[in-house]
Parts: C-alpha cells; structure tokens; sequence
C-alpha cells in the first residue's frame, strides 16, 4: 500500500521559517517527481514547488527565493524548507506524486 505522510506543519509568525517533510511508504520517492501543493482556506488547491527525478526543481513564482524543496534519499523523504513566511503562505501543504496525496500539513503563519 502507498502511502504519503507529511509533517512538521505548525503555527509561526510572519518572516519565521518551517520545514516540512514528506515520507514515502511503498513507494520509492527518487524514482518520481514529487511536488509539494497548498490549499488557503476558500481557495483552489495550488501548486507549490517540484522535483523530479534527477534532482531538478521548479517553483511557483508566489514561492521563489523563499521555498526551497529537497530529497532525502537515505530517509525516502521530501522536504521543503520555508523561509521568510507570510501570512497569505497560510494553507494546508500536501504531498503528492501520480495519482498519490499525503493527508496534507496546516501551515499558519500570524502573529
């Protein structure tokens, strides 16, 4: 069974850092391109950043020089790194690869 399971979501305040993590089980992560997405309240799900299989990353520009996504091969794991947040990056952040979504992870970002 495939499963996505991401954590390390929480409450910080504007211009703080979070990072997330993505853990893959029954699937190996490397051998996919992994994309992390968020969805703010009353808003459409979006997407957020990628990596694909040789390492390469893409970003939403809402996100660029602030988000940084990673991979852990030796853990199975998808990270993102947060940094300098804002309130509008408050949402839930899922995980996902084909047709597979983690459980999502709230990220809140108020003072």
């Amino acid at each position: 069974q495939i499963q996505l399971m991401e954590s390390g979501g929480g409450l910080v305040q504007p211009g703080g850092s979070l990072g997330l993590s993505c853990t893959g089980s029954g699937i190996t992560v490397s051998a996919f391109a992994m994309r992390w997405y968020r969805q703010a309240p009353g808003k459409q799900r979006e997407w957020v950043a990628t990596i694909s299989t040789d390492g390469t990353t893409n970003y939403n520009n809402a996100v660029k020089g602030r988000f940084t996504i990673s991979r852990d091969d030796a853990w199975n794991t998808i990270n993102l790194q947060m940094t300098n947040l804002k309130p509008e990056d408050t949402a839930v952040y899922y995980c996902q690869t084909t047709s597979y979504w983690g459980q999502g992870t709230q990220v809140t970002v108020s003072s």
